[in-house]
């Protein structure tokens, strides 16, 4: 269980980044390893403290309760750390945070299901 943990929180980390580069090159600001990180930071911490609150090691591919709370978690604990350190919040930026996070988040774990369910011999 400990290495499946790890991998799901190695997934979710690149996917939080690849968000993160994916906006700064979208708006132009420059795709490099420190623009990268000052924009994903908030949602770094914010994940990372969603994992140790409801210890989603336990169950890290399950979508309920843990991806739903690790997602609505990195997005609001994420955009209230940019907006605490005085960075933009637009709502545009809110609801495509939210989207994309949804997707990043939710969707892997939904196909795993998926092809897990996939593989059950029918009785």
């Amino acid at each position: 269980m400990p290495g499946r943990a790890v991998a799901w929180s190695a997934v979710d980390v690149v996917l939080l980044l690849a968000f993160a580069a994916s906006g700064r090159r979208t708006h132009e600001h420059g795709v490099t390893v420190v623009g990268v990180l000052e924009t994903a930071w908030p949602f770094l911490l914010s994940y990372v403290l969603a994992v140790i609150a409801i210890r989603a090691w336990r169950s890290p591919s399950r979508i309920w309760p843990t991806a739903v709370v690790l997602w609505l978690g990195t997005v609001a604990g994420g955009l209230a750390v940019r907006a605490l350190s005085g960075a933009g919040v637009a709502l545009s930026f809110q609801i495509v945070t939210l989207l994309v996070l949804g997707i990043f988040l939710l969707v892997p774990r939904a196909v795993l299901g998926a092809l897990r369910g996939r593989r059950r011999p029918v009785a």
